[in-house]
């Protein structure tokens, strides 16, 4: 399939972009900056030069292309706004396509959108409950799985990681300025995960095997502590595996009302995906991927 993808060079993107390519798809990946454009050309994916928040301006391709998948979005303060006129103007186009199986637009959700879930593990059927940072990123899926004339699906991604990226990032920065990790609210507060390479192979399943108006759940491990993972990335290191325990308010007056996020205590399952798309994940320790 020609596929459109919004978000190749980032973290989840990258790894959607590498399962497609290695599935004989043709990938065509926005770019916003030359250096964008040029990563992606070395990949073997062909650039579409545009921003998100000029969907105008490039959005014709869409006419052209088999799926778009969109793992980008914007967390500025008009975010609403730029997803809704994003999504809404992807769909005109798409929709304008003729002949053929109906194009597919997978977007991207976040398991953040089920809220605090406790020693409830989330499935599909959950209801979504979001905190009020990223409430219109529901409006937005409803809007992808009820359009017409499209194959509307939606990702949920677990805390996406790998060895020393994704969510760990920030222990390793930790680790190399501070000598410790830092970590925001508790250390029992738990994370559902899924390893990076395992979710590009999510995304790509979907794509050729997904139903229309449905929604998976990326998650190879319901839940783990953050107090778990925080101190195998310092025993690794060899320093003091005690986190800093940082508080909520702290964290927010330094970074942003968005790291409210890493303080949401949830399960996620994993296995509707598992079960009818036949998704094998091959990371399903992420302590023994971290150490």
């Amino acid at each position: 399939m020609k596929v459109l993808l919004l978000g190749a060079t980032g973290s989840i993107g990258a790894s959607v972009l590498s399962a497609l390519m290695s599935r004989g798809h043709e990938l065509l990946g926005l770019a916003r900056s030359d250096s964008a454009a040029d990563a992606l050309s070395s990949l073997g994916a062909q650039p579409v030069r545009g921003d998100i928040r000029w969907p105008d301006e490039w959005a014709d391709i869409a006419k052209s292309v088999d799926a778009v998948i969109q793992v980008v979005g914007d967390f500025t303060a008009d975010a609403e706004a730029v997803g809704r006129n994003l999504i809404s103007t992807l769909l005109r186009r798409i929709e304008a396509r003729r002949g053929g199986a109906y194009p597919a637009y997978i977007y991207t959700g976040g398991c953040w959108l089920y809220g605090a879930t406790g020693d409830r593990v989330a499935t599909e059927d959950s209801p979504l409950n979001a905190p009020a940072e990223w409430a219109w990123s529901i409006d937005h899926l409803r809007m992808v799985l009820g359009a017409p004339g499209v194959r509307g699906i939606v990702i949920h991604p677990a805390m996406v990681y790998e060895r020393d990226g994704g969510v760990l990032a920030g222990f390793r920065d930790d680790l190399s300025t501070l000598g410790r990790v830092r970590i925001f609210g508790h250390e029992n507060i738990r994370w559902p995960l899924v390893h990076r390479a395992d979710i590009g192979e999510l995304y790509a399943l979907a794509l050729e095997r997904a139903p229309r108006g449905v929604s998976y759940n990326g998650a190879t491990v319901d839940s783990i502590t953050v107090g778990a993972l925080a101190r195998a990335m310092a025993c690794r290191a060899g320093v003091d595996a005690t986190p800093l325990v940082r508080s909520i308010d702290e964290a927010v007056a330094e970074f942003g009302a968005w790291v409210r996020g890493y303080a949401i205590d949830q399960r996620m399952s994993g296995a509707k995906a598992r079960r009818e798309l036949r998704w094998l994940p091959t990371h399903t320790d992420p302590v023994a991927d971290i150490s």
